[in-house]
């Protein structure tokens, strides 16, 4: 589950009690999210297009999955799994499995998640496979990778990029030193054989480590990598927002607007908390025919905190930056 706010404790907690979460005092003029209705209560969204509409998944529930036939109106339809694969209880003992990313590939849905506990390192990415995206159609394909107490960083919120020569790449991350990556082979989905190189994207703000959530896209000649800073997980106290950050590799190094690398601190705000809609992150992005989607949770704070699944096109500026409308 991205920033959950447990993860801040252990060897991290000193340091982010005694940090700011680096908002801006001042927010932006940010549009509200688009209209969408039904089962909203999505947390970490990841969504693809079907031919019989999109599909919604989220944390939680064995990866809970919802429908829509028009990108407005959602129906929750099930889980992925009707029972979550064993080896998901060596990293949570309840069986909770977290941020999903879905996408399709070659005639399958394939599907990165996350198992961890509250406040640990002790985590790992796994895969499933459809051939519909269906609940209870999946198969788990094991895990991908994994990271324990004595790494400094972290195996969740996992979030695939197949680039423009068609290579496959995994980037992942929250807190620790921040954002990662790991090529993949297109066959199988797991760990390339032949690269085992272990490349780093991003961190958070100064001094907090506050960054997870990755989701990277091609739009012209640069890739785009999307990142949340900052706390989730607390309802209308949330500090997330939306920063990007661009390379003209999948590997970096990313910069920001501004020309500050990703791995300096740096990082352009896309969405920050306005209005009622606080804590936007946990993002992912939809190429959706000619439209880019960012889909986000945020907390409602005309609704005591509950939590939102938020939607917006993406349009580019003259210097191919995105903003949210």
């Amino acid at each position: 589950m991205r920033g959950h706010p447990a993860r801040m404790a252990g060897v991290l907690g000193a340091v982010l009690m005694s940090v700011s979460w680096a908002v801006p005092a001042v927010a932006a003029d940010y549009p509200m999210p688009g209209r969408v209705t039904g089962d909203l209560a999505a947390h970490d969204p990841s969504m693809v297009r079907r031919d019989s509409g999109y599909l919604l998944t989220s944390t939680h529930g064995g990866i809970e999955t919802r429908t829509s036939t028009d990108r407005i109106h959602f129906e929750r339809n099930g889980s992925a799994f009707g029972t979550v694969p064993e080896w998901v209880h060596e990293y949570n003992s309840s069986g909770d499995v977290w941020a999903p990313d879905i996408s399709f590939h070659a005639g399958r849905y394939w599907m990165y998640y996350s198992a961890s506990s509250f406040g640990s390192n002790h985590s790992a990415i796994g895969l499933a496979t459809s051939t519909s995206g269906d609940p209870g159609t999946w198969q788990d394909e094991g895990i991908v990778y994994s990271t324990d107490s004595g790494d400094d960083h972290n195996a969740i919120d996992p979030n695939l990029l197949v680039d423009d020569s068609g290579r496959w790449w995994l980037s992942f991350g929250s807190f620790w030193s921040g954002i990662r990556m790991i090529r993949l082979d297109s066959d199988t989905g797991k760990r390339h054989g032949a690269d085992g190189t272990l490349y780093h994207l991003a961190n958070g703000p100064a001094g907090s480590h506050a960054v997870e959530a990755p989701a990277i896209v091609r739009h012209g000649g640069h890739y785009y990598l999307f990142v949340s800073f900052g706390q989730c997980c607390q309802g209308t106290d949330s500090t997330y927002r939306v920063m990007v950050g661009r390379a003209s590799s999948p590997t970096g190094p990313y910069t920001d607007r501004s020309g500050t690398p990703m791995l300096e601190n740096g990082g352009t705000e896309v969405l920050g908390s306005h209005d009622n809609v606080i804590g936007p992150g946990g993002q992912s992005v939809l190429e959706d025919g000619s439209d880019d989607l960012l889909v986000y949770h945020y907390y409602d704070a005309d609704q005591q905190g509950a939590t939102r699944l938020g939607i917006n096109t993406l349009e580019w500026d003259e210097q191919g930056w995105p903003r949210v409308v």
